[in-house]
């Protein structure tokens, strides 16, 4: 920049003409060193800016993250009659989606279409983009069809808008169709969220196959694309993948010791964690608060207690990270997670922030398994203050309630969801077969093989009584009699899955099933059994970590 004023200097001196101060903006304004102050400045002194100059100082600002000034200069470019081009609209687009802008953003899709650029290639990408990061997905849609012409760009806008909104099946779908298009050759940043909605739905197979298309058609693989397909392998339950990515890697970044740290977290490998948290600060590597959330949080899955919280220490005196409420939730969890209930509540007390919802809710449900009445009825008290219309929150109230037995206050906390019209989310458990997902809920009959998967239920129940199994009756929150308990039992969700799989695949494969609750004592039981009876890995994803079963034993070592 110093050198670029001498230059600007010298040429003042020499007189310059309209096309040199284009030019001088251009480079000022949109070059890696930009200042879009001293932009400003030049732009100010151009007597009469034209179409070129303004699209160069929008563009400038957007890079520059001013996404307010690009908008306001806009405004500028009309109060002065200057029209503008094909090359305005992009950009502009680009800042109303940064702000998520979409009463302006509307504005300016009916001045791209009065001036006659509704059509053009790049303004209608840039207005996928646009409704896709404002969550407008019909109009996203609505663009993309009416389109005489769609680029990768079309489609990694439409890809990624899905993707981000958590449509993530279709999402897929839509990836599915741009490939038999013959549109193969997707950008990295389509494939990151197609690895994204991998991740999420737990598709390890669809997951494999973009990575073996980035084998076949990418030499050399970013950081942000190797981060992304660790992350891929780890949340699909390949953690052995998901290191050996990792550890191959020649060029690693916070990032990428952000996610295998928070993925042998969850995955109860506490230990490994630790591990290479002190690799990263050996490479030289500062470690930030969302690292720390990582670690903090590696060492609740381990009940790794005192090293939690000597790092929350490092974490404040050493590293000089003020915590956050999320470091706060970490320790509150592995404080009550361990069964440390009191202490728990001390802590929160002595925080110095304003405990959230999240921070309450890991102490009802740690409440829940160490049966503290009292603490668990605080804690539901808060979380009604701070979101009275939480059903996850009754639910878990009334579970804690059925699990002592206290059939009355429970039947009071399901009246009072009844009077709010609040109701509980089903529970469901997804198993991939054959790179198809299938979803099934409790006491499912409609899936196609319904016939087969409950004598498949026959067959494991009447295999798991040579094993001395006893079903969990008290797993049944509702006050039911013995014969209706063990039928709620036997159809579980996760059960239904892991028979379908044991049907449906071969017996040398791994079964992946994903949950959306947290597992109950009764199915970790009763997997740990089938996975030693029909010799098979077993991994399940509920709503906090990944369980391996394996020989009838399970990775979180029953502690979870």
């Amino acid at each position: 920049m110093k050198d670029f004023k001498q230059v600007h200097a010298h040429i003042l001196k020499l007189g310059t003409d309209a096309r040199r101060e284009g030019h001088l903006l251009t480079v000022c304004a949109i070059s890696e060193w930009s200042s879009m102050d001293y932009a400003c400045s030049i732009f100010r002194n151009i007597s009469d800016p034209g179409v070129f100059e303004f699209n160069t100082m929008i563009r400038g600002y957007v890079k520059d993250t001013d996404t307010v000034e690009a908008i306001l200069l806009y405004q500028e470019m009309h109060r002065k009659g200057v029209k503008p081009d094909n090359f305005t609209y992009p950009f502009l687009l680009k800042a109303c989606s940064y702000l998520s802008a979409i009463k302006e953003g509307l504005q300016v899709h009916g001045h791209a279409y009065k001036f006659g650029f509704g059509s053009d290639l790049y303004v209608q990408n840039s207005l996928i983009n646009l409704y896709g990061k404002c969550g407008e997905m019909q109009s996203c849609f609505k663009v993309f069809e009416s389109m005489d012409q769609v680029n990768i760009a079309s489609w990694s806008s439409l890809i990624g808008s899905h993707a981000k909104m958590g449509f993530w099946n279709e999402s897929l779908r839509l990836f599915s169709e741009m490939n038999n298009e013959g549109l193969w050759r997707a950008d990295k940043s389509t494939l990151v969220s197609v690895l994204s909605c991998c991740a999420n739905l737990g598709s390890l197979d669809s997951g494999r196959s973009v990575h073996g298309f980035l084998l076949r058609n990418v030499s050399e693989l970013n950081v942000i694309v190797q981060t992304s397909l660790i992350d891929m392998y780890v949340k699909c339950g390949s953690i052995e993948k998901g290191l050996f990515l990792f550890e191959n890697m020649q060029r690693r970044n916070q990032l990428s010791y952000t996610v295998i740290i928070s993925g042998l977290s969850v995955h109860g490998r506490a230990e490994e964690a630790l591990k290479i948290f002190g690799d990263m600060l050996n490479e030289g590597l500062t470690p930030d608060e969302i690292v720390y959330v990582g670690v903090l949080s590696a060492c609740s899955h381990g009940g790794l207690v005192d090293e939690g919280l000597k790092l929350f220490k490092k974490m404040r005196f050493e590293h000089q990270i003020v915590p956050t409420v999320e470091h706060y939730g970490c320790l509150v969890d592995l404080l009550a997670r361990a069964g440390k209930i009191d202490e728990a509540v001390e802590f929160i007390k002595k925080m110095p922030k304003k405990p959230n919802d999240v921070i309450w809710r890991s102490l009802l449900s740690s409440c829940k398994v160490h049966e503290h009445l009292q603490t668990a009825e605080t804690a539901s008290e808060k979380l009604s203050e701070l979101d009275p219309n939480n059903t996850s929150d009754s639910v878990l109230l009334s579970n804690t309630y059925a699990k002592a037995h206290r059939w009355e206050d429970l039947a009071k906390v399901r009246k009072s969801m009844a009077d709010k019209g609040l109701s509980q989310i089903p529970g469901f458990s997804t198993v991939e077969v054959k790179r198809k997902l299938h979803k099934f809920v409790s006491q499912d009959k409609s899936h196609p093989k319904s016939n087969d998967i409950y004598e498949m239920i026959h067959q494991m129940e009447w295999q798991l009584k040579f094993e001395g199994y006893l079903p969990d009756l008290s797993q049944v929150l509702f006050d039911v009699d013995e014969e209706e308990k063990r039928d709620r039992l036997r159809a579980h969700s996760q059960k239904l899955a892991i028979a379908y799989a044991l049907l449906y695949t071969s017996q040398e494969s791994t079964i992946r099933v994903v949950k959306n609750l947290r597992m109950s004592r009764d199915c970790h039981t009763y997997t740990k059994l089938i996975s030693k009876i029909f010799d098979r890995t077993i991994i399940v994803r509920d709503r906090n970590r990944f369980h391996h079963f394996k020989d009838g034993i399970c990775s979180c070592k029953d502690y979870w």
